[in-house]
């Protein structure tokens, strides 16, 4: 199988490295600035259980050096995905699969509720659903915990969980085939026939979780030992879940059986986090502000999201990390 990680960051690279090490496909990537050069001269590099995973790496800027793949895997922030989705053309032939391993919600994450309008806080003017047409799209969960310790090198940190899944809920045998080749590189593969409501499951925690680690630096952890904030953020996962139920992705569990989770990976740097410190383009639209966008389109009133969103924002603008007006 020929596969492309389209964005070799904390998530692609622990990806591809995995991947082209298990020798079960030719793997490329598609990468930028010193990430490429390092990929060029070193090839895939994982750090994990204190030893360092290596394999051979074919990477460029131009996907048109590349030619069409079998599987695609968008491994970039949802900010970046609206202008490179319409070279991401090059890699598509008919029987793609294009696997994104992105946080919050992705430009094809629909329901009849939203309406067919494309959410414009993730794909402004549709430019993303009409360069890469949802019958590509496999959907994925990352369960992972990672960070780039300097270009071209993955620090692994927790976790190896994908749960992918077609998002007409069909257990599709490009689906089982996408899951028998991550299952080979020793990820912990789940197939699901509720893909969009393990992404909201996914993004009930980060929704609240990511933004205000970016504006006070706390870990996991700290967020989580402050009572008013914990409880702040429950507020903002009340109102998400009122919008699952809405939208046909039931959250079962309480915003304190979630906040239990997040507590066992301890003191981590949420990825919007890592973003803010090393000056990074934060992820907000798609973790935050598709929340309210779909909310408006509903009717359900979001204040403790809206605040969320609106301080983030703000300190996004403030610190250049966010674009203005």
């Amino acid at each position: 199988m020929r596969v492309c990680i389209v964005g070799a960051g904390a998530v692609g690279g622990f990806l591809g490295t995995r991947l082209a090490a298990s020798g079960e496909a030719t793997v490329c990537a598609l990468a930028r600035g010193q990430t490429l050069q390092a990929l060029r001269s070193h090839g895939w590099r994982l750090q994990q259980n204190g030893a360092q995973l290596q394999a051979p790496a074919v990477a460029a800027d131009d996907p048109r050096q590349l030619g069409v793949q079998d599987l695609v895997v968008i491994a970039v922030k949802g900010q970046s995905l609206p202008e490179l989705a319409p070279t991401l053309v090059a890699l598509l032939g008919p029987q793609t699969v294009v696997l994104p391993a992105m946080n919050g919600v992705p430009w094809w994450f629909t329901a009849p509720e939203i309406g067919a309008e494309p959410l414009q806080s993730v794909d402004p003017g549709g430019r993303i659903a009409r360069a890469v047409p949802m019958h590509h799209v496999v959907g994925c969960v990352v369960s992972v915990s990672a960070a780039v310790a300097e270009p071209g090198v993955v620090a692994h940190a927790a976790g190896c969980g994908l749960t992918i899944g077609e998002p007409s809920g069909e257990d599709s045998e490009r689906l089982r085939r996408v899951a028998a080749l991550l299952s080979a590189a020793g990820f912990e593969v789940a197939r699901s026939s509720r893909i969009r409501r393990d992404l909201w499951y996914k993004l009930w925690g980060n929704l609240t979780s990511n933004p205000v680690s970016a504006i006070t630096g706390a870990t996991m952890a700290g967020i989580l030992d402050d009572e008013l904030v914990r409880e702040f953020c429950a507020g903002a996962m009340r109102e998400a879940a009122v919008i699952g139920r809405r939208i046909g992705c039931d959250i079962e569990q309480t915003p304190a059986d979630r906040m239990e989770v997040a507590r066992k990976l301890g003191a981590i740097k949420t990825s919007m986090l890592q973003d803010a410190q090393a000056g990074r383009s934060i992820e907000l639209d798609s973790i935050v502000g598709a929340v309210r966008e779909i909310g408006q389109r509903i009717g359900v009133a979001t204040p403790a999201i809206d605040a969320i969103f609106g301080l983030a924002r703000l300190y996004g603008r403030t610190h250049g990390l966010y674009p203005r007006g």
